[in-house]
């Protein structure tokens, strides 16, 4: 089980970052041409969402049933190892805070009836989420 949500969480996290970055471009383009926001840009930005959201999910799983997860925390020894730290607090923590301000960039979006806060919010939130998730990939433990 553990090998196969690792494979899940690491695979998926390709289709998710390659999503929140066609939406940050298609969203910036759509703002700085002062484009209508019709029902297909908010489509593409809620696969963003929603890709983004079962990325986490898979990743807290894989948090407690992982033996690099919650258990290097137990033992008290993950602070001092920089490798350690990140996999056990840096990077569960700072994607949950990503998740948080992509949802908030969403949630905005569908409140504004100007098309071009529409795409600002989409824009300015996704974009900021996907730099904090791309900060803390354990780039050398990251298979794929």
């Amino acid at each position: 089980m553990y090998i196969g949500l690792k494979h899940l969480h690491s695979g998926l996290a390709y289709l998710a970052l390659a999503a929140l970055a066609i939406v940050f471009i298609y969203a910036l383009i759509g703002a700085l041409s002062n484009r209508e926001f019709t029902e297909k840009d908010r489509k593409f930005a809620l696969i963003a969402f929603i890709l983004s959201h079962v990325q986490l999910l898979i990743g807290l799983i894989l948090y407690f049933v992982s033996p690099l997860g919650f258990t290097l925390l137990k033992g008290g020894g993950a602070m001092s190892d920089s490798t350690a730290r990140l996999t056990a607090l840096e990077h569960p923590l700072i994607n949950i805070l990503a998740i948080v301000v992509i949802t908030i960039g969403y949630s905005r979006a569908k409140k504004f009836s100007e098309s071009r806060a529409k795409f600002r919010s989409i824009y300015m939130l996704y974009a900021i989420g996907l730099v904090l998730i791309i900060s803390r990939i354990p780039w050398s433990n990251w298979i794929g």
